[in-house]
């Protein structure tokens, strides 16, 4: 991974296999676990939002990241689809994790359900320009996320200015953002954990189950 150089790190080197930033040399196919992760953790935010300005009664400001509708596609499986057909390494995606994060503190961004999907595409476009040894152009990526070219380049110039072009990230940040990608593996096992205990994971017919209450909120 370019200006990273995952390749020499080893202290952090189980953590980067977990999330399928390195192979892990046993054969193992499928998507990296950090494309799973990282869609759980933009859910929970696009929820947590769209839960704040329903509160608050607060009408959200539209933006060229905003569609008049959300798309059918889930935040998941959108992920899935641009790893599938841009073929950017896994690291892009901890990276445009960062980018959205910079951009929501910067510019007081509110995710939601109408925009996630264009922030989306363009922090992994960036994040590939930026890191990867080779990457597809503008109008491909915009063919794998469902938009123009002439909006993707628009969303592009908006991404780079709300982050003041501020787009290197050094080590110990890409580390501190695994560590954040990794806790959520971990709630996601505690809560696999706690649905297995209480019974609810294999008998969900069960309508009157009070033998467990409740471990989590969210």
């Amino acid at each position: 991974m370019g200006t990273l150089a995952l390749d020499n790190e080893n202290v952090h080197s189980e953590e980067y296999v977990t999330l399928g930033l390195k192979e892990s040399g046993n054969g193992n196919s499928g998507n990296p676990r950090v494309l799973s992760l990282l869609s759980t953790l933009l859910e929970r935010s696009v929820q947590k939002n769209e839960r704040i300005l329903e509160a608050t009664k607060t009408k959200d400001a539209i933006t060229i990241f905003h569609g008049s509708r959300a798309p059918s596609l889930g935040i998941c499986q959108y992920i899935d689809r641009i790893f599938k057909y841009s073929r950017c390494s896994p690291s892009c995606f901890v990276i445009a994790y960062i980018y959205v994060d910079r951009f929501v503190q910067k510019t007081n961004f509110y995710l939601t359900s109408l925009n996630v999907h264009r922030v989306i595409i363009t922090c992994v476009m960036v994040a590939a320009k930026f890191i990867d040894d080779a990457f597809f152009n503008n109008a491909y990526y915009a063919r794998v996320g469902g938009v123009s070219t002439a909006e993707l380049n628009k969303l592009e110039m908006k991404l780079l200015f709300g982050l003041d072009f501020q787009l290197h990230v050094n080590l110990q940040t890409f580390r501190k953002y695994c560590s954040l990608l990794e806790k959520e593996a971990t709630d996601v096992l505690q809560i696999e954990r706690s649905f297995q205990v209480c019974g609810i994971k294999n008998s969900w017919q069960s309508k009157d189950d009070s033998t467990c209450a409740p471990t989590i909120a969210r």
